[in-house]
């Protein structure tokens, strides 16, 4: 492969802009990715689960296997009349890159692979590298990530390590790694009583008042005070409805809607038993029923820092002059479902713009981030390989 043919990561990452990928639709997003893939030497396979388009790619046979891990979905964009460009134009005003995914996460997948057509024509790839990129990480998450994950696992395919390429940097490129992520459970809480006239509760079950038990009793407990390494875990109640316009009605019916983010002092399994029997207790002596349904999307995971943290964090100090910050903070990301393969970090562009109107990314960021790959890519076998 000649220099010549390398990939340039600013068009890249217009190209795959103009996709408009919004979860569940590919828009042709996943093709453009293959085919600068293939044209390095990688060997691709599409991967469709259900609806959704995944892409796993390789170069290379022996190991170590270093993997990049990303999505090309993004968000809806809104109100495009708020957006000062098309928000799929990809235009480019100021040294600025304007459009849905440029942050989260088109530009990283973009500057990945022109990093890795580098490594590989400067022959510093002593191993494999490969991609796994999917089309359902801003979605449910269940056809994507998650089934690749399991796929590979289920074929003995073998991923050393690890880089996600999520927006992790707060103010300037290269101030953030995430080493870790805390784990999330959703649950949908329904108390179904009976409907009467507010004169006459005696004949009537007003779900309101169990609800209002269940969410004090839940909202009360101070989950932690933290973990080495993580924030404290949070419960926050995020929607409470009777559906009830009429005054003098006791409803029949009340809904809710938490979410808890918890680091490593629990899990997933642990915190939904928590749940349940204080929805139990909430029901005592209740005419009615109380149900509550929860669904863990993540657990905690921590990647201790060590040798692999180490050649991340040294190249982003090469590239960008800046000494990064470990961190667990923010929400879930695909990592979750990677943590089960290999160790894995999560590194790329400044966040601050992501699922915005105007998303945007500065142009040199993209260009240095590349950069920064490249080095983690030398670095990485130089410290791994054999």
């Amino acid at each position: 492969m000649t220099r010549a043919s390398l990939i340039d990561p600013i068009a890249l990452s217009q190209d795959l802009i103009r996709r408009p990928s919004v979860t569940p639709a590919d828009a042709g997003a996943m093709e453009v990715v293959r085919g600068a893939l293939e044209r390095l030497g990688f060997t691709c396979r599409r991967m469709r689960f259900g609806e959704i388009e995944n892409l796993y790619a390789r170069w290379g046979k022996t190991g170590p296997n270093l993997c990049f891990a990303g999505h090309t979905d993004v968000v809806p964009a809104g109100d495009e009349g708020a957006w000062t460009r098309d928000p799929f134009s990809a235009a480019i005003e100021d040294g600025v890159l304007i459009g849905r995914g440029a942050a989260d996460m088109k530009s990283a997948i973009a500057a990945f692979v022109a990093a890795a057509g580098e490594a590989i024509a400067e022959g510093a790839a002593k191993g494999s590298l490969s991609l796994l990129i999917t089309g359902d990480e801003e979605g449910i998450a269940e056809d994507g990530t998650r089934a690749v994950v399991e796929a590979l696992a289920a074929e003995g395919e073998i991923i050393d390590h690890c880089v996600v390429g999520e927006p992790t940097s707060s103010v300037r490129l290269g101030d953030m790694i995430k080493n870790g992520r805390r784990g999330s459970l959703n649950a949908e809480i329904v108390v179904e009583g009976v409907q009467g006239h507010v004169a006459y509760p005696q004949r009537a079950a007003n779900p309101i008042a169990p609800m209002i038990r269940l969410l004090s009793a839940l909202q009360s407990r101070v989950l932690d005070e933290g973990h080495e390494g993580f924030q404290p875990s949070n419960l926050e109640v995020t929607s409470v409805d009777v559906g009830n316009p009429a005054a003098n009605v006791i409803p029949a019916r009340a809904t809710a809607r938490l979410n808890i983010r918890f680091n490593p002092a629990h899990s997933g399994a642990s915190l939904r038993q928590w749940l349940e029997a204080e929805a139990r207790a909430a029901g005592e002596g209740f005419d009615g029923v109380v149900r509550l349904d929860a669904r863990i999307s993540g657990e905690a995971f921590l990647t201790a820092p060590g040798r692999f943290t180490d050649v991340v964090a040294g190249a982003i100090a090469a590239e960008t002059g800046l000494t990064p910050e470990l961190s667990t903070t923010g929400g879930t990301s695909d990592a979750r479902f990677i943590r089960s393969l290999c160790p894995v970090v999560e590194f790329g562009l400044v966040g601050a713009t992501m699922h915005k109107v105007d998303e945007q990314v500065a142009v040199a960021d993209v260009v240095a981030l590349a950069r920064v790959y490249r080095r983690i890519i030398g670095d990485y076998f130089a410290a791994f390989g054999d």
